[in-house]
């Protein structure tokens, strides 16, 4: 598998511009990679109660025990998404704005208060 290191990508504005994906990817991590194993640890005991909530439903379990288990995943998925907005905020947010670039900054911000409400829709 090869990089294309020549891909344009576009700024905030929406103007193109060629060959700087490749330098911002390298510039920029984001702010979850050092609990990046701690969230694919939470991730595959989410895959599982998945999987134990599909069981239970084969088995024709009790419905409030398996609404029971829901809850608990819900929580457990609402537990790595408010880490991940927190990861954003401290590490994605700050940096725009310590670039002084008011406008990534601001889009960045508008990222999160997207986010926030689509996690309070859920």
């Amino acid at each position: 598998m090869t990089l294309d290191t020549t891909t344009d990508t576009t700024d905030s504005t929406g103007t193109a511009s060629p060959g700087t994906e490749v330098a911002a990817a390298a510039a920029h991590h984001h702010g979850y990679i050092s609990d990046k194993d701690r969230y694919l640890t939470r991730m595959k005991r989410i895959e599982g109660q998945a999987r134990g909530i599909a069981k239970m439903i084969d088995d024709e379990k009790y419905c409030i025990d398996i609404l029971t288990q829901v809850s608990a995943l819900t929580r457990a998925l609402q537990g790595v998404a408010t880490g991940l907005l927190d990861a954003h905020l401290k590490h994605c947010v700050l940096d725009a704005a310590k670039l002084g670039d008011d406008d990534a900054a601001i889009a960045k911000i508008q990222e999160a208060t997207d986010a926030i409400n689509r996690l309070v829709r859920s």
